[in-house]
Order: structure tokens, then C-alpha cells, then sequence
């Protein structure tokens, strides 16, 4: 299993993903699963992956082969995507042909050949845009109402973000957000694992503005999980008793 998670707001966006690939609790890897695509000072891309990694590395060794010149002319260039959508519209074609082509084999060998994307950035003059991408290669925005996505194991970091997530908040404070969600997610299931990669992309910055990896002992992450989980068995226990007779 693995957790990525994207977050758009105000002054920006953050992206974060584990590293971690298992099929079963014997069979532990790691891979990453955030890619980056940009030209500083025009266009910057982020790609979340989750799901068949098979399917998963062939559409990012596709995009990949493009910007190397390496390309069969397909069209599948990012650099010559004239918007976010344009481009958004391209990594699903390239999922939509992955799936095509591999997609029946993989399923007849009885594996799940699902896979999704997180995929976020900005091109010279347009705005800063989030997507999440499917298995046939059609997508959806994050909104004001909804201004994350999740994909992988999402249900131990949502109610955080769900609580806490909003498009006027600080971009640090939607990167400890993020952090948080993921320090729950891993409390919770032992499939999701460092390290931790992060991105954080400022508006109209075109250029990545941080990026990190953190490991189970990075002094921040692990002061963040300490402080959270005091803060939250404060928070139990400052809330009343039920007045039940029993």
C-alpha cells in the first residue's frame, strides 16, 4: 500500500508521498513515487503516483522519453503544454494508452492494473492547478470546497485534513498538515512507510521552492508526531464525560 497526498491553496501547493511498495508483510520495497518535470521560470509539474507500479513507471518513462528527445512523436510532450489542463489532459492520454496496451495482460494474470495520479503545478501565465487522475485517464480539480486529494491508504490522514485544510491557510501550515495526516496514516498501518518525500511550490514561483525527504527520525517530523499525539490526548481529555447512568 502507500499514501500521497496534494494539497492546493492560496499561496501555493504541497505535495508528499511515501517510499513504500509491499506485497505482503515479507515482501517490503522502496520506490519512489514522486516525479517532477519543470523548466525554471516557465512551467513546474508534480506527479503523485499510486496503485500498479508497473503501470505507474511505464506513464512517467513515457513523459520522461519525451523531454529526453527520445520520444515516437506521440504528442506526449509537458514542456509544449500551452496550460495546466492541456497537460493534465496529457498525462491521462499516456495513462489511457498504458492501460490500453498493458492493462488486459496484467488483468489476466490476475493482478489489479488500477492506478492513479496526483498531479499538480503551474505554467507561465496561468494559475496554480491541482488534479487527480484515474485509471482510464479522466480526471478531476480540487476546488475551494475540496482543495486536497488523496490517493493510496487515505482513510487514517482524512478526518485531519478534513478538519484543518483551507484554502486561506499558510502554505507551511498546509505542509504540517500534510505531515500530520501522514504521521496518523503511519500510527495506523504498517504498509505505509518512510521516507517521506515533500515539495513545497509557492505561487507564481516557477521553481520548485523546497523539497526534502525525511526519514522515520527526522528531528521535525518526529517532534510534530510527539507534539501531536500529547496535543491530542489533551484534547480527549478536556472534553466531558457523557452524563450516562449506568
Amino acid at each position: 500500500m502507500t499514501y500521497c497526498v496534494g494539497i492546493k491553496v492560496n499561496e501555493g501547493l504541497v505535495f508528499a508521498s511515501d517510499s513504500r511498495t509491499n506485497a505482503g508483510v515479507d515482501r517490503v520495497s522502496t520506490f519512489r513515487k514522486m516525479f517532477v518535470f519543470d523548466r525554471p521560470g516557465d512551467r513546474l509539474f508534480v506527479l503523485l503516483t499510486t496503485g500498479n507500479l508497473s503501470v505507474t513507471q511505464s506513464v512517467v518513462s513515457i513523459l520522461s522519453r519525451q523531454l529526453d528527445g527520445d520520444g515516437d512523436g506521440g504528442g506526449h510532450d509537458l514542456m509544449e503544454a500551452d496550460s495546466m489542463f492541456a497537460a493534465a489532459r496529457l498525462v491521462g492520454s499516456v495513462m489511457r494508452e498504458v492501460q490500453k496496451r498493458d492493462g488486459p495482460a496484467i488483468r489476466a494474470a490476475g493482478i489489479d492494473s488500477d492506478a492513479s495520479i496526483i498531479f499538480g503545478g503551474q505554467v507561465h501565465g496561468g494559475r496554480t492547478r491541482l488534479y487527480q487522475i484515474y485509471t482510464p485517464g479522466n480526471f478531476v480539480e480540487a476546488t475551494a470546497e475540496t482543495p486536497y486529494f488523496q490517493d493510496g491508504e487515505v482513510k487514517y490522514g482524512k478526518p485531519v485534513l478534513d478538519r484543518v485544510v483551507r484554502p486561506e491557510m499558510p502554505l507551511m501550515d498546509a505542509a504540517k498538515c500534510a505531515l500530520v495526516s501522514f504521521d496518523s496514516t503511519m500510527r495506523s498501518n504498517m504498509s505505509v512507510g518512510p521516507p517521506i518525500d515533500v515539495l513545497l511550490y509557492r505561487t507564481d514561483a516557477l521553481e520548485i521552492g523546497h523539497r526534502a525527504s525525511l526519514e522515520a527520525d527526522d528531528p521535525y517530523f518526529s517532534a510534530l508526531s510527539e507534539k501531536w499525539s500529547e496535543s491530542l490526548n489533551r484534547a480527549f481529555s478536556s472534553v466531558e464525560e457523557p452524563d450516562w447512568p449506568i
